[in-house]
């Protein structure tokens, strides 16, 4: 049981490029910096989404250089020691390494959250029971995630499988972990829906500090030499040289692979009801934004004239610019003035191809 809640502390994920949502998400300004779900950003929303469960104090944001400045301009009330810089991205390992090496020094018997930036969720309340629940499991050495309920056979998502119910009195169900799957194809992630006992992996995260401090030790000794060799150094002078030698170093690896598949105790709380979307393409807005009665989504003060258009999306990048659809069904159209995108809604997942396109091809003004 924990016994308060003083040593709880959330880490926001931050650094990450959202390169499906291009061409709004860009380098300079990624999705999780955007107001794409309404007035506030998507980090701005994270941050929100824990007030009243944690003070500004014990809220840690790990991200780069290039976004650091405007998320310290979006919330300011986190303090200036509580963002925490990679040098470069190496993966949400050395993310979870980072965070946990920075709060095993500050307080040794942290317990904490890890949560990207980019995600949605409408019920907030129970947002906080789960965590509050998943605190308590995480007390007594599991390393913990919450799985979302599957509302369809998404191949977006890599899968959780859940073993026997854990023993002890906990307010919340939670279940061993049988395996985590790899994001599957259709016909592999209509078997796991149909096997109700699979989860989509959300990336959230909670766990006793010391408790994933022994897994990384375990698991990745390279993750974990660098990780010591960086904490001797954190706090003096040589902080900053040590850390950007180090920290490059490192393989780009994720924390679900590297740590999360093979570790000994692992468990999940299912999160059915959240309300949850990592917004992760343009097709997910559907989920989380109104449509009006013809399905249409008009966005960010795009002004829209459907004429027998049906469940389509608009996003535009100006207020007196007028999009015009006419006998257009099941499509997604971005407009940012230097770039549009027209696709089929059930084809915005390959975005990320187009990226790839432009990296190759060093249209660097584009990215």
């Amino acid at each position: 049981m924990v016994a308060d809640y003083l040593h709880t502390y959330a880490v926001i994920m931050a650094g990450g490029g959202g390169t499906r949502l291009w061409p709004v998400s860009r380098k300079e300004k990624p999705k999780q910096l955007l107001p794409l779900l309404g007035q506030e950003t998507l980090f701005q929303s994270t941050v929100k989404r824990l007030e009243n469960l944690f003070p500004p104090e014990r809220i840690l944001v790990v991200t780069v250089e290039e976004q650091a400045q405007e998320m310290k301009l979006q919330a300011p009330e986190i303090p200036e020691e509580n963002y925490l810089i990679e040098p470069a991205p190496r993966g949400t390992a050395s993310v979870v390494g980072m965070a946990a090496m920075v709060l095993q020094k500050r307080d040794p018997k942290s317990l904490m959250a890890i949560l990207p930036s980019d995600h949605f969720i409408r019920n907030v309340d129970l947002f906080h029971y789960l965590l509050k629940a998943a605190f308590e499991v995480a007390e007594s050495g599991y390393l913990v995630t919450l799985g979302i309920t599957p509302t369809s056979p998404s191949t977006a998502y890599g899968y959780i499988q859940q073993g026997k119910v854990l023993e002890g009195e906990y307010k919340y169900p939670a279940y061993t972990v049988k395996s985590f799957k790899e994001k599957p194809d259709e016909q592999t992630a209509q078997q796991l829906l149909r096997s109700g006992d699979h989860s989509w992996n959300s990336g959230m995260f909670i766990w006793r500090v010391d408790a994933i401090m022994t897994e990384i030790d375990r698991q990745m000794p390279h993750l974990s030499a660098e990780l010591k060799a960086i904490s001797e150094a954190w706090g003096t002078s040589k902080q900053d040289d040590v850390l950007n030698k180090r920290w490059l170093n490192l393989k780009n690896e994720t924390v679900d692979y590297g740590v999360m598949e093979k570790a000994e105790r692992v468990a999940v709380l299912p999160a059915g009801g959240l309300g949850w979307s990592d917004v992760g393409m343009w097709s997910s807005l559907f989920e989380v934004l109104l449509p009006d009665m013809d399905g249409n989504i008009a966005t960010n003060s795009s002004l829209h004239l459907a004429h027998e258009t049906h469940n389509t999306m608009i996003y535009g990048g100006s207020t007196d610019r007028l999009i015009v659809t006419i006998g257009v069904d099941d499509m997604v159209i971005v407009d940012t003035g230097d770039a549009l995108l027209v696709c089929k809604s059930d084809q915005s997942q390959k975005v990320k191809e187009v990226v790839e396109h432009l990296k190759k091809h060093r249209q660097e003004k584009y990215l």
